[in-house]
């Protein structure tokens, strides 16, 4: 469609923040071999191709989707920051909402990671219009590789530039740029 022009300033309050599937898969599945950790169920990368769930998404929604962003490097975190800094909005996370399976959840804690700063190589977030939001989270279901989409949290006005995440435990904290890498290079 050629009215279909994802940028991170076309973010706008309101905009529900979709994520194609479960967070660090990558780069725990990384870690875990590097540090030797065995986990009953394997941890494999997400290692993808994007375009058809990016097709999927322009079909179902067109224009609705505001910001594309692939969270490799610096994750989540630092892919949501600079869509935040460019738009001068801010964005408000869920904790209880992020994907993650059990072994990515079980080597974060093991290792002291935060999953939101975790790589990611086959996963997409998407800053959608309100109206359209639960649509194009059925049109990435629909595919293969986004089973575990999910919606993660919302644009906001308040603390434009910034991004703050909702806890388990009713409180909000800052989710800030990483200084650096939080994984070594692959």
């Amino acid at each position: 469609a050629p009215d279909f022009m994802p940028a991170p300033h076309r973010a706008r309050p309101g905009d529900a923040v979709l994520v194609s599937g479960l967070l660090g898969q990558h780069g725990m599945a990384v870690m875990s071999v590097r540090e030797g950790l065995a986990f009953q169920a394997e941890l494999e990368s997400d290692t993808a191709n994007l375009h058809p769930l990016v097709a999927a998404l322009r079909d179902a929604v067109g224009d609705a989707v505001r910001t594309l962003r692939d969270p490799t490097r610096g994750g989540m975190a630092s892919a949501l920051n600079e869509v935040a800094g460019v738009a001068g909005v801010g964005i408000l996370l869920d904790e209880a909402a992020l994907p993650l399976s059990g072994p990515v959840r079980a080597a974060c804690e093991m290792l002291g990671f935060d999953p939101l700063y975790v790589a990611n190589e086959g996963l997409l977030v998407a800053l959608v219009a309100e109206a359209r939001a639960e649509e194009a989270l059925k049109a990435l279901r629909a595919h293969p590789l986004g089973t575990h989409a999910a919606r993660i949290g919302e644009v906001v006005e308040d603390h434009p530039g910034l991004v703050a995440m909702r806890t388990g435990i009713g409180g909000t904290r800052g989710v800030d740029m990483l200084p650096g890498d939080q994984l070594p290079r692959i």
